[in-house]
């Protein structure tokens, strides 16, 4: 199987996700991609163990991606070898009458990982400079106090948001919360072929909306926001991850080598050693439970 190099994924400067690949060729069939898989996703299990009795960093796993792009197979399969008590796994709706009480970052800073746990958000924070972009007449509905017409949602507007959103991260990484930012690039031919899956298949026909066909046809202008929005916000402590989607076990086994490859460089990250004392009577405890 073909080896990657996982910071090829990463953006450190500016991207076009027009010459984006939205599909590799890992050499290898689709049998020893999950093969490959299966074992870095128990290394990556094992880690969140250390991580959680280290009990010094948490981590916040961001996926966002058009609407097909893989994001909730994504989550089952990358995470199905934790321990159930070391993640939690956030999927943002639409906002709730709580929720639209609060700023837009509200509803997102109160379900950031503990430390010790890894924070799913199945569409991030994110949403709110990517849907909201593309139908402004939505952050009318969160009664800014400076918005009172669409012509009040115009770049100035933009621009702060951006600010708020790289000081959010900025705020949590500095706290002790390493981030990772996955975009899964899908090609607008692959998203067809899902949404027709979607249809054919009974089972499936429950995840398929009308309103899927609506934001389809607003395909450009989501990724030109998309695009807009990595460039602006992929910073060294909360970097994005432009991930090839058009083939979902691949995806998986990247990002999820991401995640091992760069926790791997955090060296601090270890088991807590035994007290001198609980160290040097562990015969004597042993003795003692034998002994019952």
């Amino acid at each position: 199987m073909k080896q990657i190099n996982t910071q090829d994924f990463k953006v450190v400067s500016k991207v076009n996700l027009d010459k984006a690949l939205t599909r590799i060729d890992m050499d290898a069939d689709e049998d020893t991609i999950k093969n490959e898989l299966r074992r870095e996703r128990r290394k990556l299990g094992k880690l969140q163990d250390t991580l959680y009795a280290h009990g010094k960093y948490a981590v916040l796993v961001c996926i966002q991606g058009m609407d097909t792009a893989g994001k909730d197979s994504m989550i089952r399969e990358v995470f199905k070898d934790f321990n159930a008590r070391g993640v939690v796994v956030h999927s943002f709706k639409v906002p709730t009458e709580l929720e639209r009480k609060h700023d837009y970052l509200w509803r997102h800073y109160i379900a950031l990982p503990a430390r010790g746990k890894f924070g799913v958000f199945n569409r991030t924070h994110y949403e709110n400079v990517l849907v909201t972009r593309v139908h402004p007449g939505y952050i009318l509905g969160e009664l800014l106090p400076d918005v009172n017409s669409i012509e009040d949602v115009n770049e100035k507007f933009w621009d702060k948001r951006f600010e708020q959103i790289n000081a959010f991260e900025k705020t949590i990484a500095e706290n002790g919360t390493i981030i990772f930012k996955f975009f899964l690039h899908l090609s607008k031919d692959e998203q067809k072929n899902r949404l027709i899956r979607r249809l054919d298949k009974k089972e499936k026909n429950w995840k398929f909306s009308p309103g899927d066909l609506k934001e389809r046809k607003l395909w450009n202008e989501y990724q030109v926001c998309y695009e807009d929005a990595i460039n602006r916000t992929s910073k060294p402590h909360a970097p994005w991850y432009v991930i090839p989607a058009d083939d979902k076990p691949t995806a998986r086994y990247i990002v999820t080598r991401t995640m091992l490859d760069e926790l791997s460089t955090y060296k601090d990250i270890k088991e807590p050693e035994l007290d001198d004392e609980v160290k040097a009577n562990i015969e004597l405890y042993k003795k003692q439970l034998q002994s019952e």
